[in-house]
């Protein structure tokens, strides 16, 4: 590994870390504890914001409950980690540089790439300007204000996966007086199997939600949403919640990415063109046995302690090891007293086996609420956040050692 800094007599080997979702707060904690005692290793995490982003719960801050907040600085506490807060404007991989709000520059010897995704706002005409989304507690309390200011109309919801499905059963339970519709190309909860995909039906039934499938919205106006074909639904407010984008930073910075801008990742994680490079969370194109992983919480994590781990691995002198992840739920809030959960094989397609009602609810908490446990034992035990289902022969990947 390339050594940079000096500081005093010893040589500083410093480890950046870009974005502090998921993914990245699991690299920077499990890389920062294992690394404590060392003192010839910098850990720095940046952010645009001090506030973490629950993305598991933006759903319900766009509907006006108030949650926890959790503060980074105070989640790193400990670890010996620095924090700095600033928004990424540039990265030059070849001199191993990172510009932060234009006029600042970090200088890395081995960077953490976990700068995720955002609902995709510039694929339809007129989304950016006239809908809402979920990429921030922020825009979740513009919404949340929004409807509570409403009264009386219609809220679109434009996506039918399961961010979409979770806000639109929300707002149709904290707001009754409101018309919620569901639309988007598939039908909601395709992936589970039949049983569980008609529960999740009837709960959005019950919930007052008009669901309409097989429709692609093609542009959102300031009072309605057009669709391809012609027909116009009126809308009050619209929620985009179809599909994501990544940053173009990756592939700016001349990292090799895939056709969705994700840096395309070797075994280990690293970068396949520059290998000081890892890649984790939404960011990242990590193939597995059964194909590219997709963003989720419940991978997104292991990705990040495992890009800690083969860093920790490299600065002892020895080599990283290739990641491993097999999927096994799909947990899916519908409103606070109802909700299913999916379990999957490790290729993601559902079992057989499913939860519903208050069971259900009780898990989905539970998994809501795993990730700050979790990075608190990381801190006193590094190794106890290196668990998670490796997936078997679905994982497999034929060469790769």
């Amino acid at each position: 590994m390339t050594t940079r800094h000096e500081t005093g007599t010893a040589t500083t080997r410093h480890v950046l870390i870009l974005g502090a979702g998921y993914a990245g707060m699991a690299a920077a904690i499990q890389l920062a504890a294992r690394v404590k005692r060392r003192e010839d290793v910098r850990v720095t995490l940046v952010n645009p914001q001090e506030r973490f982003t629950e993305r598991l719960r933006l759903h319900m801050t766009a509907t006006g409950q108030r949650l926890a907040e959790m503060n980074i600085p105070e989640l790193l506490e400990g670890t010996g980690a620095q924090f700095v807060r600033g928004w990424v404007t540039a990265v030059d991989a070849d001199a191993k540089t990172v510009r932060i709000d234009d006029d600042r520059v970090l200088h890395y010897d081995t960077l953490v790439w976990g700068l995720g995704s955002v609902a995709d706002t510039a694929a339809v005409p007129g989304v950016e300007n006239h809908a809402h989304a979920l990429n921030s507690a922020q825009d979740a309390e513009v919404l949340a204000d929004r409807l509570a200011r409403l009264g009386s109309g219609t809220v679109v919801v434009g996506g039918s996966g399961l961010t979409g499905v979770e806000s639109a059963a929300e707002i149709a339970e904290r707001h009754p007086e409101l018309n919620v519709v569901l639309l988007g190309r598939g039908e909601p909860g395709a992936a589970m199997n039949p049983k569980a995909r008609a529960y999740l039906r009837s709960a959005l039934e019950r919930l007052g939600v008009r669901v309409r499938s097989g429709v692609e919205v093609v542009k959102v106006l300031p009072d309605a949403v057009e669709l391809a074909g012609g027909e116009s639904v009126a809308a009050d407010v619209v929620l985009w919640t179809s599909g994501t984008r990544v940053s173009p930073l990756a592939a700016a910075a001349g990292l090799t990415v895939d056709e969705r801008g994700r840096i395309v990742t070797d075994a280990t994680l690293r970068s396949v063109s520059h290998p000081d490079v890892y890649a984790v969370g939404d960011a990242a194109a990590i193939r597995q046995g059964y194909g590219v992983m997709h963003g989720t919480c419940q991978g997104g994590m292991p990705t990040g302690v495992h890009a800690a781990v083969s860093i920790s691995r490299v600065l002892n002198g020895k080599r990283p090891k290739p990641f491993r992840f097999g999927y096994y739920h799909t947990p899916v809030s519908l409103g606070r007293h109802d909700a299913v959960v999916q379990f999957t094989h490790p290729d993601d397609s559902p079992r057989r086996v499913y939860l519903t009602a208050r069971m259900a609810v009780r898990y989905k908490e539970t998994v809501s609420a795993s990730p700050w446990p979790t990075y608190g034992r990381m801190k006193k035990m590094p190794a106890s956040g290196a668990f998670w289902p490796h997936g078997g022969r679905f994982t497999r990947i034929r060469g790769a050692r």
